[in-house]
């Protein structure tokens, strides 16, 4: 796992893609800091955390793209589904490469809050703490779904719609859910929101519920592309 790992930070790191993407949430998170906090004279950072949403829609399907879609594009899948090597280390490698740039990118919320700290001389930790949990949550979710997408086809740009389809099909439950009447199936469907469950972080509320639900569909999408890799290996 660890030289599939190294691998893929070396990917990343020696083509655009990280710095494009780094670059690209540091510039939109950066305009709403200065326009919702520095102008507004506030250290209240949860619409800060709340319209990163979207962004993340967008963005990391662009950062999952080429994982496994540019192994079956170059021809190197074989090799490396025949390596003597775990297929769960295979895409967990791949996946904790993509985390670790995330990491780096939601690192700016760090540099905002200092910076609210030091103009206004106090913050809440817990708040900060339990956003950057749900931000993290998040992250964790529409990245294995972008995997995920990522193993289907040996196209990148296939694999970053497919995977923007995925982060739009969770954000649109919501939008499902007011539309059923029956009352049951509308609970099940909110139970489901991806929106809702991140929005609780943003306020503060750490629900452990939410928390079991992002793992769960980070485990899940990770499940299903070792499955996929499994059935190529064998098939």
């Amino acid at each position: 796992m660890g030289a599939i790992f190294r691998r893929e930070m070396k990917a990343y790191f020696t083509s655009p893609i990280a710095y494009i993407f780094i670059a690209v949430f540091y510039v939109y998170t950066g305009y709403f800091f200065v326009m919702g906090n520095i102008y507004s004279g506030t250290t209240e950072m949860s619409n800060l955390f709340a319209t990163v949403f979207t962004i993340m829609m967008f963005m990391l399907p662009l950062l999952t793209m080429r994982l496994f879609s540019e192994e079956k594009k170059q021809k190197t899948e074989q090799a490396l589904l025949t390596a003597p090597v775990n297929l769960f280390e295979i895409v967990f490698g791949k996946y904790l490469a993509a985390m670790v740039v995330f990491l780096i990118s939601m690192g700016i919320y760090v540099v905002y809050a200092l910076v609210l700290y030091g103009m206004a001389g106090n913050l809440s930790i817990a708040t900060f703490l339990g956003n950057m949990l749900g931000l993290l949550l998040l992250g964790m979710a529409f990245i294995s779904a972008g995997i995920f997408a990522s193993v289907l086809t040996e196209n990148q740009i296939v694999s970053a719609i497919v995977g923007f389809i995925f982060n739009m099909l969770m954000y649109m439950i919501d939008v499902i859910a007011s539309s059923v009447t029956v009352a049951p199936i509308k609970s099940v469907l909110q139970s489901l929101s991806f929106y809702t469950r991140y929005y609780e972080f943003t306020t503060g509320i750490i629900n452990i519920g939410s928390v079991i639900f992002f793992l769960s569909v980070a485990f899940i999408f990770n499940f299903l592309t070792v499955r996929v890799l499994e059935k190529r290996r064998w098939g």
